[in-house]
């Protein structure tokens, strides 16, 4: 969790934030996401990799020509065809537990999980071209969710802990998990948006962050290497691999460039959205 000596933030419908804290999106009560575990999961998904030069970070930040952070009014959510199928934690405002089974899909699954990973990236690929100045989350959520439930899929977010929308919007020093709101991009935003959608019965799960109009050259440094450590990171992926030398090569890598891995994180996707978190 990033962390930062500053005056008090307003986020989330005009509440203050109390100083020295960033939130990972959400209010604790319903988007307290479970990060930990040890076991393997059957297929992973490398969560965005959160690396970042903390001190370049904050002078970038309060160099910056936009001012910090205050996220705007959060809509009511959006409603769901009832054919489409649904995930089981919809009917719940409590967080799933995390699954601690092994899932180990046969021949059909692997396909059916294709097809949900091949529809997020999809997805995630059109989001991103929606992102420029004075385009709100909101507005993005809204192209995404009719991009999902017209391919005929429910989108993963919504309703997931208390959830209330269907994709993740991280802007700026918000590292994850933010929630989309009113609030415009500005010019030299950086953006995450984390898709996932729900068909057939298997989840498929991608992220990435995307520049706002002309950003600041450390920031848009940052966003490239940590690409690239995401790259690297899937190169060294197939059966047997331990996630300690995934770690290790995404920090090396990091490390050529001045940056530190935070945290590496990530978990399995399949029939639950979050199965044996590493």
């Amino acid at each position: 969790m990033l962390q930062k000596i500053s005056p008090s933030r307003f986020l989330f419908n005009g509440d203050k934030l109390t100083p020295r804290k960033y939130f990972a999106g959400a209010p604790t009560k319903f988007t307290t996401f479970p990060l930990s575990g040890k076991k393997k999961p059957s297929s992973l998904r490398i969560k965005r990799c959160i690396i970042c030069r903390i001190q370049q970070l904050q002078n970038s930040l309060e160099d910056r020509i936009n001012p910090p952070l205050v996220c705007g009014r959060v809509s009511p959510r959006l409603l769901v065809p009832d054919h489409i199928p649904k995930p089981t934690y919809v009917e719940s405002s409590d967080v799933p537990k995390i699954s601690s089974e092994l899932q180990i899909p046969d021949s059909i699954g692997i396909v059916k999980m294709k097809k949900a990973c091949e529809l997020a990236a999809r997805v995630l690929d059109y989001a991103g071209t929606l992102v420029r100045p004075f385009v709100t989350t909101d507005e993005i959520d809204k192209a995404v969710h009719q991009m999902v439930i017209e391919s005929g899929a429910y989108p993963s977010p919504l309703g997931y802990g208390g959830f209330p929308k269907s994709v993740c919007t991280s802007v700026n020093e918000c590292m994850f998990h933010g929630i989309p709101d009113s609030r415009p991009l500005q010019n030299g935003d950086i953006v995450n948006i984390d898709v996932a959608v729900y068909l057939d019965g298997y989840h498929g799960d991608t992220s990435k962050t995307f520049l706002c109009g002309d950003v600041d050259e450390s920031l848009t440094q940052l966003v490239k290497v940590t690409q690239e450590c995401l790259e690297k990171g899937i190169s060294v992926c197939k059966d047997g691999a331990s996630f300690k030398h995934i770690g290790k090569i995404i920090s090396e890598h990091a490390a050529k460039y001045g940056y530190n891995m935070e945290r590496f994180i990530g978990h399995g996707v399949g029939t639950m959205i979050m199965n044996l978190n590493i």
